[in-house]
């Protein structure tokens, strides 16, 4: 289900992300018992996997396995050339989308923690901005600016921000029953 190069990129991260991962957790706890603060194991498990997620995110996108150096700039003009079935589609326009589901929801799910009010476009706003700057990394690094990976992303944070209204509302009415 997951592509071989998602997989790739974790491998080659996993060092950074366990000497990440015991820094920052070594860290955290020395602040939170000498502030005397309370450890919510789940909040700042949630904070830890948003990082790694973007240093995997960041690797994906400035890394490539192929060569494009033609920018789109017209809405649904690439995604719309490719047919259902094949590779490309699944590679371009499914993995676009899913590359952004995690985004919208750790995002959602910190906004939450702060504010109830306009989380949804927040969240979508946040997802545009980071999409937005993906785009314009990639064409000053040799690959191409794409207004459909943005359109694409920008559909995966909504449907991550989606996935985190229902599992929230799901769970909030649990617990008031």
């Amino acid at each position: 289900m997951i592509p071989n190069r998602v997989y790739d990129i974790l491998f080659e991260l996993l060092p950074m992300i366990i000497l990440f991962s015991v820094v920052m957790i070594s860290t955290r706890v020395a602040f939170m018992i000498i502030a005397k603060e309370k450890i919510v194991i789940h909040r700042e498990l949630k904070n830890l996997l948003y990082v790694v997620y973007c240093f995997a995110l960041f690797q994906l996108v400035t890394t490539s396995d192929f060569e494009s150096f033609s920018n789109n700039f017209i809405p649904f003009k690439e995604m719309t050339r490719y047919r259902l079935s094949s590779v490309l589609f699944y590679r371009n326009v499914i993995g676009n989308i899913a590359l952004f589901v995690p985004f919208g929801y750790l995002i959602s799910d910190m906004i939450f923690e702060k504010t109830k009010k306009y989380h949804g476009i927040v969240t979508a706003l946040l997802v545009l901005i980071t999409s937005f700057t993906i785009e314009v990394i990639q064409m000053n690094i040799g690959r191409s600016f794409d207004i459909d990976d943005i359109i694409l992303n920008l559909v995966g944070g909504i449907i991550g921000f989606g996935i985190f209204a229902i599992i929230h509302k799901f769970i909030f009415r649990k617990k008031e029953e």
